[in-house]
């Protein structure tokens, strides 16, 4: 039984060795690098005006990246976006909202391409519909984040309520202060599987797409956190590549997220390929 389960181990390895270079994840994940980067700034604009409706302020946004993102990309990202919010502009709001779209569907359409390829079918979806799931998927998206940033607020009353209430130790706020982690995780687990369910022109169950999702979250968590580790105490980047160096992180960072999420779908048609013998 161990050795059948060791050979199995090995084969599910050998395959995505062999569709890594195949499928030339490296290439698409620079083409989505490119587009990440392209759609960061429209979205965290309309992101943090959009937040003005809600009780959040726009340091809560860049509280959730920060739990991932190098210290050097913060620091771009904080003053490039001080700089466009200073400027007080009426039209962030309808731009946000225009440029997000359009860039994030860009980005979504070089997912779709990637996982695709894992699939080996091809896109016979028109441009309508691909550019409108595109939107609904970013749209989606918005909708998690903005959710993710209100859970702490109220989960912060609701633990300091429990905590009078029932005389609760000071443990418990530690550890209930502590579980933003967790639902961190649980949002990003909600956000892939929405990814890898809907993009590929494919019709999948969606226990087809569970095991990518949870190998992309914990990959991509602890993927950031270890290169935003390399980065504050080993990577010189500045030493290299001057003022560019905030960018270069930030490019190599969506480097990484980008070719997590495509393994990620390679990993969900493995699956899918081996446990039903469909193409």
């Amino acid at each position: 039984m161990e050795n059948i389960e060791r050979t199995s181990s090995s084969s599910w390895l050998k395959e995505l060795v062999t569709r890594f270079y195949r499928n030339e994840i490296p290439s698409r994940a620079a083409e989505l690098a490119y587009y990440f980067l392209l759609s960061l700034f429209p979205f965290l604009i309309f992101l943090i005006t959009l937040i003005g409706f809600f009780p959040l302020e726009p340091k809560d946004v860049l509280n959730l990246i920060r739990e991932f993102a190098p210290e050097q990309t913060m620091k771009m990202i904080e003053v490039n976006l001080d700089a466009i919010l200073g400027s007080h502009n009426e039209g962030l709001l309808s731009f946000g909202i225009i440029a997000t779209i359009w860039s994030a569907s860009n980005g979504i359409n070089a997912i779709v391409r990637a996982f695709n390829r894992a699939y080996e079918v091809e896109e016979s979806r028109s441009f309508l519909v691909a550019r409108g799931m595109a939107m609904l998927l970013t749209v989606g998206m918005i909708f998690v984040i903005i959710t993710a940033l209100l859970l702490p607020v109220f989960g912060k009353a609701i633990g300091l309520y429990l905590f009078s209430t029932f005389g609760l130790s000071d443990t418990f706020l530690t550890i209930w202060s502590t579980s933003r982690w967790i639902l961190s995780a649980m949002i990003l687990f909600i956000v892939f599987t929405g990814l890898y369910y809907f993009a590929p022109n494919k019709h999948l169950k969606l226990q087809e797409v569970t095991r990518g999702s949870a190998f992309a979250t914990f990959g991509w968590m602890v993927a950031s956190l270890i290169f935003s580790y390399y980065v504050g105490n080993f990577g010189n980047y500045t030493a290299t590549y001057g003022s560019l160096g905030g960018i270069i992180i930030l490019l190599l960072w969506l480097y990484i997220s980008g070719m997590i999420i495509i393994i990620g779908g390679e990993v969900n048609a493995i699956y899918r390929q081996k446990h039903h013998g469909l193409s």
